[in-house]
């Protein structure tokens, strides 16, 4: 009797849990989101290094609606969210929008290069690769933005610099494009 008690609590705390995140993942709604910016945090002073070893800043991007994406080769959910970025990156450059794709995999700019040159994603019935900055960061970099519990984990800066939503998987294309595009 008392194992039965004890999965059915620890059931009913999982539960718990999972809504809990559920509810500080999910986007709230429109209105919330595009509110003024004056209160958010400004973005981190970071740099990071693109996959020729070139120094990149995120500060160079001011002005810009900037999408960063912390995310890794090997990581299931970055690869499945990437056609929508690929397809975002492709609708919004005129609006000033860029999405800057940061791997934090532990290995070496060669392998990184490789799965950029090679990978290809169906967007919209077309096969096409990843066509925005693959830049590089490491613990440091995530730390500047808080910290990182999980990939992939992005973060929207406004024109004004400030850091406007993060994002974690699991989140869909509709909210996805809602935050991008309250932004523009």
């Amino acid at each position: 009797m008392k194992k039965v008690l004890l999965i059915i609590g620890t059931a009913v705390v999982h539960i718990g849990l999972i809504i809990c995140a559920d509810k500080l993942t999910h986007v709230k709604r429109k209105g919330a989101l595009c509110a003024n910016t004056a209160s958010y945090p400004p973005a981190p002073e970071v740099r990071f290094r693109d996959l020729d070893g070139k120094d990149v800043s995120l500060s160079q991007y001011k002005g810009r609606v900037v999408f960063v994406n912390f995310w890794a080769t090997w990581c299931a959910p970055c690869q499945a969210e990437i056609p929508w970025l690929i397809e975002m990156q492709q609708k919004y450059p005129s609006k000033g929008f860029t999405i800057l794709g940061v791997d934090v995999d532990y290995e070496g700019n060669t392998v990184v290069s490789a799965y950029a040159a090679r990978e290809r994603f169906n967007v919209g019935g077309q096969e096409l690769p990843v066509n925005y900055p693959i830049l590089r960061g490491r613990d440091a970099v995530a730390d500047k933005f808080g910290g990182l519990l999980g990939y992939p984990t992005s973060f929207l800066i406004s024109r004004d610099d400030k850091v406007t939503k993060e994002i974690k998987w699991p989140i869909s294309y509709q909210e996805l494009t809602q935050v991008i595009e309250c932004q523009l």
